[in-house]
């Protein structure tokens, strides 16, 4: 899924405000941030075994709703049909969860 897709149901649900929970898009979009942060997860740890992670998040890292829209709302609005899901959270993990200098 494209950030513009993304963004375009987030506020769809936004606007319906408690009837959102009824909504078949919330268990969506929740599946698709949860994916792209589990697949990053993933490459994280293959980054680590090579000695040069892309970002240190700490074991159990919450990010708000507010936090991934924010993120995604930051990319320029032609570019964000051509960025997928998965690379806004990648990015999100590694601005808010940089690696130490060393």
């Amino acid at each position: 899924m494209s950030v513009a897709v993304f963004i375009a149901k987030a506020e769809a649900l936004q606007a319906k405000g408690a009837m959102a929970f009824f909504s078949s898009d919330i268990s969506l979009l929740k599946a698709e941030v949860a994916g792209s942060a589990q697949a990053f997860r993933q490459q994280l740890k293959a980054e680590a075994a090579k000695g040069k992670p892309s970002a240190c998040p700490p074991e159990h890292a919450a990010l708000t709703s507010d936090d991934i829209l924010a993120q995604m709302r930051g990319y320029p609005v032609a570019a964000r049909p051509r960025i997928p899901v998965s690379e806004a959270v990648a990015d999100l993990f590694r601005k808010r969860f940089p690696c130490p200098v060393r």
